[in-house]
C-alpha cells in the first residue's frame, strides 16, 4: 500500500512539474496564439484519468484474470506429494522474503512456465506449468520459484502497471496536442473536432506507444536482473543459473514451444528493445558474475 501511494505522489508531482514546464515556456500561449483553444491542465488530468485508470483496473483484476487465461487449478488440498512440496517450498520462500503466503497454483502446458501476479505482496498468485515441473528438478523448480517470489517481494507488479499507467497518461497527452494542433492550424477546423483530429491522435497515439514501450521494457528486462539475483538468494546461485541453463537447453531443441520466447530467449538488434526479458546468456553472466 506504501509503494501505491508513494508511486501515485510521484505521477502527481510529475503533472504538477510538467504544468510548470508548460506555463514557464508559454505553451498554453502559443497554442493560443496558433488558434488551438486547448486547456492544458485539463487535457492533462483526463489524461491521468483515462492512461491510468485501464493499469488500475488491469491491476487489481490481475489474479482473477491470470487464473481464467492460463486456467490455474489453485492447489487448496495437495493432492500429491509434488502439490505438497510445492506448497511447503513456496511457504519456506515467502517467509525467507518477508511476504504473505500467496496462492499456488499449476496450469497445464508443456512449456516451462511460471508467473507471479497479484496488487500487493501479502495477496500474491505464484503459478507454474506442469511442463517446469516435468522438465526441471525440484532444485531448478525452487530457483525459479524464487524468482517469481522476488517479483512479488519487490513489488513489480505495481510498479509496472502504474508504470504503464504514467506512460499511457503522457502518450494519449501529447498524442490529443498533436491531434489539436494538426487539425487546427493544418485543416483549419474552428469548431468542435474534424476528422483530422482523430486520425491525426490515433496514428500519435501508435507512434508514442511505441517508443514509449521502449522505456517500458528497458525496465522490464532490469526487473529480471533482480529477480534473478533474489532467487539466487532464496534458493542459491547455483540453483538459479542451473534454471536458467534448462530453458537454454530447452531452446535448442527443434521444436520449442513459442511460450518460452516469454523468457527473452530469442532478439538481438533492434528487437532487443522490445524484449520483456533480456537474454540467457546474459543473465547467466550476471549471476556467475556476482560470485
Amino acid at each position: 500500500m506504501m509503494r501505491l501511494f508513494l508511486f501515485l505522489a510521484t505521477n502527481a508531482a510529475i503533472m504538477i512539474v510538467v504544468t510548470l514546464i508548460f506555463n514557464l515556456f508559454g505553451l498554453q500561449s502559443t497554442l493560443d496564439a496558433q488558434g488551438v483553444n486547448l486547456n492544458l491542465k485539463a487535457l492533462l488530468m483526463m489524461s491521468a484519468i483515462i492512461g491510468m485508470s485501464g493499469s488500475v483496473i488491469s491491476l487489481v483484476m490481475s489474479k482473477w484474470s491470470a487464473k481464467q487465461a492460463m486456467g490455474v487449478s489453485v492447489i487448496e488440498n495437495p493432492s500429491n506429494e509434488t502439490e505438497r512440496w510445492l506448497l511447503d517450498t513456496v511457504r519456506r520462500q515467502a517467509q525467507q522474503a518477508g511476504i504473505g503466503m500467496p496462492e499456488v497454483g499449476i496450469f497445464d502446458t508443456s512449456a516451462p512456465n511460471a508467473f507471479a501476479t497479484g496488487m500487493s505482496r501479502d495477496s500474491a498468485l505464484v503459478a507454474v506449468s506442469t511442463g517446469l515441473l516435468h522438465n526441471m528438478n525440484e532444485a531448478e523448480v525452487e530457483a525459479v520459484i524464487g524468482h517469481e517470489l522476488t517479483h512479488v517481494a519487490n513489488g513489480d507488479m505495481v510498479t509496472m502497471a502504474l508504470m504503464q499507467g504514467v506512460v499511457n497518461t503522457f502518450v494519449f497527452f501529447f498524442a490529443s496536442i498533436i491531434g489539436y494542433v494538426v487539425d487546427r492550424t493544418v485543416f483549419k477546423t474552428e469548431r468542435g473536432n474534424g476528422p483530422a483530429y482523430y486520425i491525426t491522435q490515433i496514428a500519435a497515439q501508435i507512434v508514442l506507444g511505441i517508443l514509449a514501450s521502449i522505456l517500458v521494457m528497458w525496465f522490464s528486462r532490469r526487473r529480471e536482473f533482480r529477480a534473478d539475483a533474489g532467487g539466487a538468494k532464496l534458493a542459491s546461485t547455483e540453483k538459479m543459473i542451473a534454471a536458467l541453463q534448462a530453458l537454454q537447453r530447452a531452446h535448442e531443441t527443434p521444436d520449442m514451444p513459442a511460450q518460452l520466447a516469454a523468457f527473452g530467449i530469442n532478439g538481438g538488434g533492434m528487437s532487443r528493445l522490445f524484449m520483456t526479458h533480456p537474454p540467457l546468456e546474459e543473465r547467466i553472466a550476471a549471476l556467475r558474475n556476482s560470485q
